[in-house]
């Protein structure tokens, strides 16, 4: 019976702190790299639904949405009839000139016929200004959606270079858009390598978004994966938890071993 006791008395402690540390990062699903930040939502998955893992081999990815974004949060250079989104801004790297910056994307649309949304990514510097906007893919009805119509020229070499849309949309991050269409222009583009020489030395970082246009039905998606410098990634593979986090999932446990010593001593 006291293992009952110890057992009832315990977890339920441990679900609290649980609870708290999922609470203490509402603006993504999954864990993100340590350093990276989010406006909107974003998230971390494995492979799902139409969407398989890059070819880099991680057990993850990291994504943008449009479910559930912010006003604006996805907008790029002030791009008219943006609605909602997110974006995604990686730690700080530093680099010497002539440095290549590569990494996979996989733009994923249930939108189509009009509603043209969007995803991009651009280098920023330390202070977060734009430096440069790698590659932008946008909603087309037929035919390559890189670089998308009426955005900013990219500068980064893709490959494949022609990236039209699959069928397939079928992906948690989509939220209720999953696995519906709205006409021509759905589906993905599978993942596509991104390569950029970086010109000048200093420190910088990646921001990848993604947004509605026009109105905010129909979702879209960006992922994202092995972003690295001459090809080494820039930041760990594992995150490490928050210190406010570890110290309630730490005091949980500190419970948990103090009840099941009084259990064992009476």
């Amino acid at each position: 019976m006291k293992v009952h006791v110890q057992c009832a008395l315990g977890w339920p402690f441990l679900t609290a702190a649980a609870m708290v540390l999922f609470m203490a990062t509402p603006s993504w699903a999954g864990v993100l790299p340590t350093g990276w930040t989010c406006t909107g939502v974003c998230g971390s998955s494995p492979a799902d639904g139409s969407i398989p893992l890059a070819p880099a081999g991680s057990p993850t990815f990291n994504y943008v949405t449009t479910a559930g974004g912010t006003t604006g949060g996805g907008t790029l250079d002030g791009t008219e009839g943006s609605t909602n989104g997110s974006n995604l801004i990686t730690s700080a790297f530093t680099v010497a000139a002539g440095s290549k910056l590569n990494f996979y994307f996989d733009y994923i649309t249930s939108d189509g016929a009009g509603y043209s949304d969007y995803g991009w990514a651009q280098l920023l510097d330390s202070t977060n200004a734009a430096v440069a906007v790698l590659f932008t893919a946008r909603t087309e009805s037929s035919g390559t959606i890189a670089p998308g119509v009426g955005l900013p020229t990219p500068v980064a070499s893709l490959n494949p270079s022609s990236v039209p849309i699959t069928p397939g949309t079928t992906f948690s991050g989509l939220g209720s858009s999953s696995g519906t269409c709205y006409d021509a222009g759905c589906g993905n583009t599978g993942w596509i390598a991104s390569a950029y020489t970086i010109p000048t030395a200093g420190t910088y970082k990646l921001q990848v978004g993604v947004s509605n246009y026009s109105d905010t039905s129909y979702d879209t998606a960006l992922a994202v994966d092995d972003v690295t410098v001459n090809n080494v990634d820039i930041t760990p593979t594992i995150p490490v938890p928050e210190p406010a986090s570890s110290m309630l999932l730490g005091a949980g446990l500190a419970a948990f071993g103090i009840m099941r010593r009084k259990s064992m001593q009476s």
